[in-house]
């Protein structure tokens, strides 16, 4: 049986090297490399070629949800399995629409971790049971949000509407990321994005541009 070939990456260094030691424990388990931080990962993704990646969420540069989403646009044959300390709503569904196929907790065991990353190779989903009232709960809220909102002009999703809303608000980037718990490089990624969309060339214009579409704040 060929062995699950596995990119571990966590912004600290004790749990890599708790989680590659423990990996290595396990049969038909292959750690191929480790990773500080999302950028990292994306890159050593791409010379590695690992089956999964064993993915922090809290990281510095890019963090796990953008790695994420890099990783499904860049390497969609590499799958991405979350093992992390935050579990609230936003966090979970976050991870998942990036591109997830499974979210732990760091409370998970050994034999927890295994099974999932095998699930995962078998194309399943692996939620940790103490998160699948969060993705419940999260999924229900989204949808009635959704629901209910108008459609956003030129495709932007309601994540870039919110960044071009504190554009307006006169925030800068490193604000912005402190405002919505983000990375600065995922909040840049954001504004790439949707001036892209809008076609706007600087900050003045995507001022105008969110009151012009009704997206800038009271």
């Amino acid at each position: 049986m060929t062995a699950i070939r596995v990119l571990i990456a966590d912004d600290q260094r004790v749990v890599r090297e708790g989680l590659e030691m423990l990996l290595r424990l396990l049969p038909g388990i292959e750690v191929v490399g480790s990773a500080s931080d999302g950028e990292e990962a994306v890159a050593l993704a791409g010379r590695l070629r690992p089956d999964v990646v064993l993915m922090d969420l809290g990281m510095p540069h890019c963090d796990g949800v953008e790695a994420t989403r890099r990783l499904r646009e860049r390497r969609p044959g590499t799958h991405v399995l979350v093992l992390t300390t935050y579990a609230d709503d936003r966090s979970v569904v976050a991870a998942l629409r990036a591109g997830a196929r499974g979210f732990l907790t760091k409370d998970a065991g050994a034999d927890q971790i295994e099974q999932a990353l095998r699930a995962v190779m078998r194309g399943e989903a692996a939620i940790d049971p103490a998160v699948q009232h969060h993705v419940v709960a999260a999924v229900a809220a989204t949808g009635a949000e959704e629901a209910a909102a108008e459609p956003l002009p030129d495709g932007l999703t309601p994540r870039e509407a919110e960044v071009i809303s504190l554009i307006a608000a006169g925030l800068s980037n490193a604000e912005i990321a402190g405002r919505l718990v983000i990375t600065e490089a995922t909040v840049k990624s954001h504004v790439n994005h949707l001036f892209g969309k809008t076609g706007v060339r600087d900050r003045a214009q995507a001022v105008a541009y969110a009151y012009r579409n009704g997206l800038a704040g009271d």
